[in-house]
């Protein structure tokens, strides 16, 4: 498989040197969502676990929710409401569409605030490195003792310190040696809550949460860390930095980048108000209409929302639909097996969705024309299933039992504030983060050609001991 590497620029053949692969994905700021950025991010996510795991492999999967920032506390006072309340509200709200749109849930899905000892321990280890400095009770990153800073996204370095201001820096602290120094650990403001540290009560830093959660759970080396294009700079960058400053070693095998939806005119973005909702879309679209149109954009090319296009999705959904309930005759037996190498292809190449949704459309109609003719299509219909499957699309089925099971088992983490299983997830060591509690493998996907996908005929993932 290939996939573009944002750090290196190019498009790199991507060999796992480990079972599973390990994949961590930037989660949500959980206020007003989810937007149609957020679904194409996951969805993307999807698919590429999909498609690993069709390939044969096993996937870890890890997504963060970023449940303490300067932005939930900002939103919470506007509203009148408990900073976890509204967090806990909002990805109840997210988790409940995600499982509309039949998307996977991560493996594990911690919150920020669950992983405070683990924070306060990643900010001690770059204090003792000589890289952090305290003051006031604060904890800054020293920019100047990694030089490789920012060389993640290839910015011009007289660019950092502007884009880093658009997303939260506070070049003016007084309390930093440097503009550009970012914080580990924020001092109390009154008011805002707190946690005890060495250095007082206070709240970790954005891009520290997930430096430490990455690495807790999926070690200190992981194979993929996706996100939205936007947070390459300043948050991937500073979780690099964070990481590689005291391992020595790479912290990301392959970046990959999600690009930014845009809506009249602009980026969707909260603080435009030009949000898309998928709530709202899916009052009007099913969700295999919805994922078949987010699938129509590739994940690295920056798209704007359409209604026109998203209804030439739900009418291309609906040809597959009638392709896989179509009655077929009795002549000879309609052969669908190289379209499973012909899809397995164009996501192979840099998960080219746009080709390979193509490709399924040309297999619907292929199936349409046999069956027409008096084709047995039985085993195709079976076929075009299993590879519809890859792209979450559901075609008249239920929503996947483990994706219905895998994200109740999140919720209950943000229901009532879900605080004993939080803490029983902060006490997870590494040595267990390859472990498993659910099946993912659809079995659907038993019936691919296994020529081109060669674990599909293989049993459900199992258990893996520690």
């Amino acid at each position: 498989m290939k996939l573009y590497n944002s750090q290196s620029q190019q498009i790199e053949t991507f060999t796992p040197t480990q079972q599973p692969v390990t994949l961590y994905v930037c989660g949500i700021t959980p206020y007003d969502t989810t937007h149609l950025g957020h679904a194409f991010t996951y969805t993307i996510a999807d698919i590429l676990v999909r498609h690993l795991e069709a390939g044969g492999h096993q996937v870890r999967y890890v997504q963060n929710v970023t449940d303490i920032d300067d932005d939930i506390l900002r939103r919470a006072a506007e509203v009148g409401v408990n900073w976890r309340a509204l967090g806990n509200r909002w990805t109840t709200h997210f988790i409940h569409d995600m499982q509309a749109l039949n998307v996977r849930p991560p493996d594990v899905y911690p919150r920020a605030t669950t992983m405070i000892p683990q924070i306060i321990a990643l900010v001690e280890r770059l204090l003792a490195a000589d890289v952090a400095y305290e003051s006031a009770g604060n904890v800054y990153f020293s920019v100047a003792a990694w030089p490789e800073y920012g060389n993640l996204c290839h910015l011009p370095p007289a660019e950092l310190l502007a884009i880093a201001n658009e997303r939260g820096n506070r070049p003016d602290d007084p309390h930093k040696r440097a503009p550009l120094d970012f914080v580990l650990w924020q001092a109390q403001v009154p008011g805002e809550p707190a946690w005890a540290s060495p250095w007082g009560p206070g709240r970790p830093g954005w891009h520290i949460e997930c430096s430490a959660m990455a690495t807790q759970f999926l070690g200190d080396t992981i194979d993929i860390h996706s996100g939205g294009s936007d947070l390459c700079f300043p948050h991937h960058a500073s979780e690099r930095a964070q990481v590689e400053v005291l391992t020595g070693r790479s912290f990301v095998r392959l970046w990959l980048h999600t690009a930014m939806v845009e809506h009249e005119g602009a980026k969707m973005s909260k603080s435009l108000g030009n949000l898309v909702m998928v709530r709202d879309l899916l009052t009007h679209y099913s969700a295999d209409a919805l994922r078949f149109y987010l699938a129509s954009h590739h994940y690295r090319r920056p798209w704007t929302y359409s209604q026109y296009s998203l209804t030439r999705a739900a009418e291309q959904v609906h040809t597959v639909l009638r392709a896989v309930q179509i009655p077929g005759g009795e002549k000879a037996r309609f052969d669908a097996a190289p379209y499973c190498r012909y899809i397995g292809a164009a996501l192979d190449d840099d998960l080219n969705t746009p080709n390979a949704l193509t490709t399924l459309l040309h297999l619907a109609d292929e199936i349409l024309s046999a069956a027409s003719a008096g084709a047995v299509v039985s085993e195709a219909q079976a076929t075009l299933r299993a590879l519809s499957s890859i792209f979450g699309l559901r075609l008249g089925f239920d929503i996947e039992p483990a994706i219905h099971n895998g994200w109740a088992r999140h919720l209950a983490d943000f229901a009532d504030g879900g605080l004993a299983t939080a803490n029983a997830l902060a006490t997870l060591q590494i040595p267990d983060r390859y472990s498993s509690t659910w099946s993912v493998r659809d079995p659907l996907m038993t019936s691919l050609d296994p020529t081109s996908y060669p674990s599909v005929v293989s049993t459900h993932l199992s258990p893996v001991a520690p």
